[in-house]
């Protein structure tokens, strides 16, 4: 009996290390989203307006074509330090579990088991590395006239950028 439930606590302790991996994977990919916005104003007032935002948050203008009037805009991307310290703590946390499962059912492999947890700040290295890079946030803008009234100047802008950048842009565009 006690075997068998060592050996379904090794599997499950398995299943949490693979879920932990890939945890730690997601940690540094990227999480573009697009975000189409309508106003009505002119088309050079909202890039202006968008630009400005984006400037005041680090980024600066890469690329400007007029023509397609497609805008391009970069910043730098750090790592937190407190994510970065979280991640390390759940690996060695990790590492913890299975070695301590792995020394219970193997009591000969005790000093390799606890050797998993000595890796755990790789964790933490691989979010530093991987989080630490340029990205960049593209402005695609539409003038349209208004159906209402074709002498009002309306706008349409699409986008692309991560995640936190729109959810940030949106709220500042709802006050």
């Amino acid at each position: 009996m006690t075997e068998t439930v060592t050996y379904s606590t090794l599997l499950l302790t398995l299943l949490m290390v693979v879920g932990l991996v890939f945890f730690i994977r997601a940690s540094t990919k990227d999480r573009l989203e697009t975000l189409t916005l309508a106003r009505p104003v002119a088309p050079l007032t909202l890039l202006q307006t968008l630009t400005t935002h984006f400037e005041a948050r680090a980024y600066s203008v890469a690329l400007a074509d007029a023509e397609a009037q497609r805008f391009v805009l970069r910043g730098r991307v750090r790592p937190s330090l407190f994510l970065a310290s979280f991640l390390t703590l759940l690996a060695a946390v990790g590492g913890l579990c299975l070695a301590l499962v792995l020394t219970n059912l193997w009591p000969t492999t005790g000093a390799i088991a606890w050797g998993l947890v000595g890796i755990a700040p790789a964790a933490g290295w691989f979010y530093w590395k991987g989080s630490d890079r340029d990205e960049e946030i593209v402005l695609q803008v539409q003038p349209e006239a208004s159906s209402e009234d074709p002498t009002r100047p309306s706008a349409t802008v699409t986008i692309t950028a991560h995640r936190d950048e729109l959810a940030v842009l949106e709220q500042e565009m709802s006050r």
